[in-house]
């Protein structure tokens, strides 16, 4: 979810003030977004997904960060994923290691404040940074996850919305089952 806050600075202003603010915002080509807090749905599809990832990817080189870590996807924008992972060695933009430049697969949960931005903003962003392979969309209230994956050719984009559906996360060598990222969740269709 994404409050705006109507103020504009530098880089390098939003940098310096970001490190001394409480809560998170993304910088967006001079505009600052305060990135609120999520609900109890939206918390327990990101640690499902968090976990079902990390326990495929164990002993592996691949890392996975939760939605503190900031990603930098142009030189004037600046936003923190739900969730994003790589594999190798991590980039960062400085020594402060707060802001990741290169990770291969990132996710979004929408709510109904945050779904276009996710949907629309997010996406063209996310479709520009060169590591990212993959983009997962993950919806909170229904049934329902959009799977944008980079090709030669362009990009593709898959949608799951059966609970048997299985999301191959090939940037990362894993999957994740439609069931995995719903457990435990309350939706109008139930999802064990």
């Amino acid at each position: 979810m994404a409050i705006q806050i109507e103020h504009a600075m530098t880089v390098t202003d939003y940098i310096e003030w970001e490190a001394r603010q409480e809560l998170k915002h993304e910088y967006i080509d001079g505009a600052i977004i305060e990135v609120s807090g999520g609900t109890g749905n939206h918390s327990k599809i990101m640690v499902n997904i968090s976990a079902v990832i990390y326990n495929q990817i164990d002993h592996s080189n691949c890392v996975v960060h939760s939605s503190e870590m900031r990603v930098k996807v142009s030189d004037t924008r600046y936003v923190y994923p739900d969730l994003s992972a790589l594999c190798g060695e991590e980039v960062y933009e400085d020594e402060s290691e707060v802001t990741l430049l290169n990770p291969v697969f990132v996710v979004e949960v929408t709510s109904p404040s945050s779904a276009t931005y996710d949907r629309v903003d997010k996406l063209g962003f996310y479709l520009d940074v060169p590591s990212i392979e993959a983009y997962l969309i993950v919806d909170q209230d229904r049934l329902r996850a959009d799977l944008y994956t980079r090709a030669e050719e362009g990009w593709y984009v898959r949608v799951f919305n059966q609970p048997e559906a299985v999301i191959p996360l090939d940037a990362l060598n894993c999957e994740l089952s439609l069931a995995q990222v719903y457990r435990g969740i309350q939706l109008a269709e139930a999802v064990d």
